[in-house]
């Protein structure tokens, strides 16, 4: 440890241990292997000072903003943190201001760090695009959310999006083992069980910051009753059993939401339960998943089997009387009979089908036998003649054209083969071929 890194220890004092504990060079960095391993392009462009404008974008603790100061600190650059909820377009041109004149004074360079970039409005990202196509500033943005969604395209096509994921247990396990050793951290006067280690490394979800507070907070804890080592129980303690980590408004939401529909579509019951329990643990509204489900029971089953959206409108109801936690029951037995059952999605390819001819052909006239005739007039003029009812033949059918005259034999509605559908073709099929039902 040098003189700078004594210096940096008292400026950290009184800090969290997080903070304290914040990597300062490449070398500290712990994860992100696939974007920073030896002979990376990331790296070799750190290593060469030849930085381009990045985004961050990764889950929360995984180390954009550490990976931020590395890499001004590396490249010698000036390092500008800029919030994008409190600072607005005014703050932005004082910040390029200074920028143009470090560079123009002492030709060095400016990252301006930006946390939540996500969160920045239109405004504020066309304010920056300028300054970044001319090098003013080397921006960097970290952010929870997908870039596609949140970032306009001009900006972006500008940046290198460098995706980081959450760390591995083991990954965390490390950082528990340095915080605990480091002169930054607990200075070793305090013992982590391996228990308790394995508690933190798994309960934090691939979050360093939040493994990081739990430590601290459950050695301050375990001081206060004189021992000197963590047990698993003192983990469990600091860990406080937070819900996961899920944003409702967020790409966390249509992922998990798409992988349950999907799994429900591949019939595996085992998936669909595991990420139906994931959006609800993670704090998802209860109505939002049935919702998701009566949708399905509609789309991917349809007539296969239609007891499939009695069962998904019943969860509803269900939901709806007993409420949480009891409500999880219904949702659960509607997702496993979702998956269990036969597939088909004749219903939303036959409104599509039929929606398309609609919207190429216009709107056709009804054929006069169709048509109902409540006045003399209409009667005279054809309205509703020739018209057979199917009652009054046997099988209660009778071969008819019922579509528009321009659409004559066309056909709509294709079978999928599948469950109670298929049954219900094959009796079409044979009334359509003048073969009596049954």
């Amino acid at each position: 440890m040098d003189l700078f890194d004594h210096a940096l220890d008292r400026d950290d004092a009184g800090k969290p241990l997080p903070e304290r504990l914040r990597p300062r060079r490449l070398e500290e960095f712990v994860g992100q292997e696939h974007v920073l391993g030896p002979g990376s392009a990331l790296r070799r462009a750190i290593e060469a000072d030849q930085v381009p404008s990045l985004i961050l974008w990764g889950p929360p603790g995984t180390g954009k903003t550490t990976l931020g100061h590395i890499v001004a600190e590396r490249t010698g650059a000036t390092f500008v943190p800029f919030s994008a909820v409190l600072g607005g377009v005014k703050e932005i041109r004082e910040i390029v201001a200074a920028a143009r004149e470090r560079r123009r004074l002492h030709r060095q360079r400016t990252i301006l760090f930006v946390d939540e970039i996500h969160r920045f409005s239109r405004s504020q990202q066309d304010a920056f695009l300028p300054h970044v196509e001319a090098g003013t500033v080397t921006l960097v943005g970290a952010t929870t959310e997908n870039p596609s969604f949140e970032i306009n395209g001009a900006l972006l096509s500008r940046c290198r999006v460098v995706t980081l994921r959450a760390l591995t247990d083991e990954e965390v396990g490390t950082l528990l083992d340095r915080a605990v050793a480091s002169p930054r951290g607990l200075c070793g006067t305090i013992r982590l069980s391996t228990e308790a280690r394995e508690s933190l490394s798994r309960s934090a979800y691939g979050d360093a910051r939040r493994a990081l507070v739990a430590l601290e907070s459950a050695a301050a804890a375990v001081r206060l009753t004189g021992r000197e080592e963590i047990s698993a129980a003192d983990a469990e303690e600091a860990m406080q059993h937070k819900p996961l980590p899920y944003d409702k408004a967020g790409e966390q939401h249509y992922d998990l939401a798409s992988a349950f529909i999907k799994s429900m579509r591949g019939s595996d019951p085992d998936a669909a339960v595991y990420y139906m329990v994931r959006m609800l643990e993670g704090g998802e509204e209860p109505r939002f998943v049935v919702r998701r489900m009566v949708i399905f029971a509609a789309e991917d089953v349809g007539n296969a089997d239609p007891q499939a959206l009695v069962v998904a409108t019943a969860a509803l109801q269900a939901l709806e009387l007993t409420g949480m936690p009891e409500g999880v029951l219904p949702l659960t037995q509607a997702a496993t009979y979702l998956a269990l059952a036969p597939k088909s999605n004749t219903v939303i390819a036959a409104y599509a089908a039929a929606r398309k001819l609609v919207l190429e052909k216009g709107p056709l006239p009804v054929p006069l036998s169709l048509r109902n005739a409540p006045t003399r007039l209409m009667e005279s003029m054809g309205y509703g003649g020739g018209y057979r009812y199917p009652h009054n033949f046997e099988g209660h059918y009778v071969a008819e054209e019922y579509l528009p005259d321009a659409l004559r034999g066309t056909r709509i509605v294709s079978p999928s083969g599948s469950g109670l559908e298929r049954e219900l073709f094959e009796r079409l099929a044979r009334l359509r071929a003048g073969k009596k039902d049954g």
